[in-house]
């Protein structure tokens, strides 16, 4: 197994490919976890991981100022349906567009928009940040075996992923409404909190990612 920790310039790097060890060793796997930009090494991954954090605009420039580096996303994940995982601002880069410092494009992989968030209750503080309940919509995707409602996971954001269709949503948080937490579709998933900060519920998470084949 080769996991690759995708290298853009945004993302905690260094703790997301850590956790993705820490799980990979705790399932006894053989697998290479690399940080990387390298569009040969991402094409050639069974895994594909990408952090993200800052602004939408910011994180899809960074994505596109790689030469070849979209490219191999898509021939990697599109055509050949290697798992992907998106994580905070990288999960929300699958969307159509964001809105975040006007208007961008996305991936496209999943039809929805990125929206600052609107909360009903105004004595609430934007980012939502800290630990929330997760709310699970979806409790038969794999890679939320063995996660329930009312897991802690930790989120740090202004702005939330709202998929065009409610289906691709796999869990949410409430925070004065509900705020989107994981979506999926396919071989993509991706959740609005770190994993890398969730403690035993984030390695859950990516160790169902890594046994995952969709």
């Amino acid at each position: 197994m080769s996991i690759a920790v995708i290298d853009y310039g945004s993302g905690n790097l260094t703790s997301a490919a850590k956790a993705v060890e820490r799980a990979a060793h705790e399932l006894g796997l053989a697998a290479t976890v690399t940080v990387t930009a390298d569009p040969a090494v991402i094409a050639d991954a069974s895994h594909i991981v990408l952090p993200g954090q800052g602004a939408f605009s910011e994180c899809r420039r960074g994505l596109a100022a790689v030469p070849g580096l979209e490219a191999a996303l898509q021939e990697a994940v599109i055509a050949r349906g290697r798992p992907f995982f998106g994580i905070c601002v990288g999960m929300q880069l699958l969307a159509r567009e964001g809105h975040e410092h006007g208007t961008h494009a996305g991936l496209g992989w999943i039809d929805g928009v990125v929206e600052p968030l609107e909360l009903s209750d105004k004595t609430l503080k934007i980012p939502h940040m800290g630990w929330n309940d997760l709310i699970v919509d979806q409790p038969t995707h794999p890679v939320l075996a063995g996660v329930r409602t009312g897991d802690h996971v930790y989120f740090v954001h202004s702005y939330e992923f709202v998929p065009a269709s409610p289906g691709d949503c796999l869990a949410h948080a409430d925070y004065g409404g509900p705020v989107t937490a994981m979506v999926a579709r396919a071989n993509l998933v991706g959740t609005q909190f770190h994993p890398e900060k969730s403690q035993a519920v984030g390695l859950r998470l990516i160790a169902n990612f890594l046994k995952w084949r969709p």
